[in-house]
């Protein structure tokens, strides 16, 4: 680490309320200890920092590095056969009341090896990393027993020592039911969930809870029972809400002050303002309403209206969102939901860190926050949005230092 200046850039800081963007033109930014000290105009660079050494970036945009804060990447097998019958005309609930969906992948995810798990799961996170991510939310829910869930998130956080991001776990094992529950969610419940909860927390596995409330997840009310014993932990609340119907998960959610209410596309429009009264931000998903060929929207007029704070994430998963592209969210945040191209990047960098809670770290280019920063060739931030696949990323600055991509 130490110090450091970047120069001959232009800075997307992301800072709110300003130009759009945020952006600086011929900008400097100041690095010292592995955080940001300065930045601005070049010319305008305070004279205490003549005398650190330069870092030429070569005309290149810099943004915040990106964050992805719903995912599911680790996990075992895959189901493109699911995909072919969602093709042949197969819903998402048929096959999951036929014993595929979550459930295929909660068989395969128990028979295989942490070394397996690990493997593949990095392969996802080289994908994101090219994309200029660098924090990453992974979320148990394929292991569905308190042993399997924990291995789940050791995994997880396995993945820091591997490759160059911080990782925020989320337990979810109230994501599905297993066989062996058939009918008895709430023994379920109380058997798995809330005493893995337990478990998981005393051994600094769980950074936030999370649940799937919907007719083919977990009900409100069985919700609630998991919120409490968060609430109980000390441990962040966020929640599936609103994907294929609308039980009020969102409002739930809000009533415990959850960091995010997550897909929302059966959101009601009045809904919106709970989340805003809240601070509750809302993590749009539009890999899993592109691969489901879902066509109701999130309601986005209603999220403005009220000043809702609006994410963006891949939902990386092998069933209902088969998505390693960070980028590509952000295209379809567009393309499908009609966001605009800076409410892209605003979800994929300040508003992701407020989803996970890391908004004092993470998100934007000011100072004191980590200088953990993309390095793009591209002219202007609206073409991370715009341009489809590819490499863009010239390179990364971790805690104040560069690497080339």
């Amino acid at each position: 680490m130490g110090k450091r200046v970047f120069t001959n850039c232009r800075a997307t800081t992301m800072v709110a309320g300003g130009d759009a963007y945020g952006l600086v033109e011929d900008a400097a930014i100041v690095v010292d200890d592995g955080r940001i000290d300065w930045v601005g105009s070049a010319p305008m660079i305070p004279p205490q920092y003549s005398d650190y050494p330069r870092t030429d970036l070569g005309g290149a945009l810099v943004t915040p590095a990106l964050i992805d804060c719903h995912t599911h990447l680790v996990f075992g097998g895959d189901r493109s056969r699911e995909f072919a019958l969602r093709l042949e005309g197969a819903s998402y609930e048929e096959i999951a009341k036929a014993g595929g969906g979550i459930r295929s992948t909660v068989s395969a995810t128990r028979e295989a090896s942490d070394e397996e798990l690990l493997a593949d799961a990095l392969r996802r996170i080289d994908d994101l990393i090219a994309d200029g991510v660098a924090v990453i939310e992974i979320k148990s829910g394929y292991g569905l027993t308190i042993e399997h869930e924990m291995r789940m998130l050791r995994v997880a956080r396995a993945i820091e020592t591997h490759r160059p991001v911080h990782i925020v776990t989320s337990w979810l094992a109230a994501h599905a039911l297993p066989p062996e529950f058939d009918g008895e969610p709430d023994r379920y419940v109380d058997e798995v969930v809330l005493p893995g909860l337990e478990m998981a927390a005393a051994e600094g596995l769980v950074d936030a809870v999370d649940g799937f409330c919907e007719g083919i997840g977990f009900t409100p009310a069985q919700i609630r029972r998991v919120f409490e014993k968060a609430q109980e932990l000390g441990v962040r609340v966020k929640l599936h809400a609103e994907q294929l119907s609308d039980l009020k998960g969102a409002v739930l959610a809000a009533e415990y002050d959850a960091l995010s209410a997550d897909h929302l596309e059966w959101l009601a429009p009045e809904d919106a303002a709970v989340l805003a009264e809240k601070a509750v931000v809302a993590v749009l998903l539009p890999g899993a309403f592109y691969a489901l060929r879902e066509t109701r929207l999130p309601p986005l007029e209603a999220l403005r209206e009220h000043g809702v704070a609006m994410a963006l994430a891949t939902d990386c998963n092998p069933g209902s969102s088969q998505l390693s592209s960070l980028r590509l969210a952000m295209n379809m945040g567009c393309t499908l939901f009609r966001m605009t191209a800076e409410e892209a990047l605003a979800g994929a960098t300040r508003n992701g860190a407020k989803a996970l809670g890391l908004e004092a770290e993470y998100g934007t280019i000011e100072s004191g926050k980590r200088a953990d920063l993309a390095v793009w060739d591209v002219s202007h931030p609206d073409y991370l949005s715009y341009w489809i696949g590819g490499r863009l990323l010239r390179g990364r600055i971790t805690a104040g230092t560069y690497h080339d991509a």
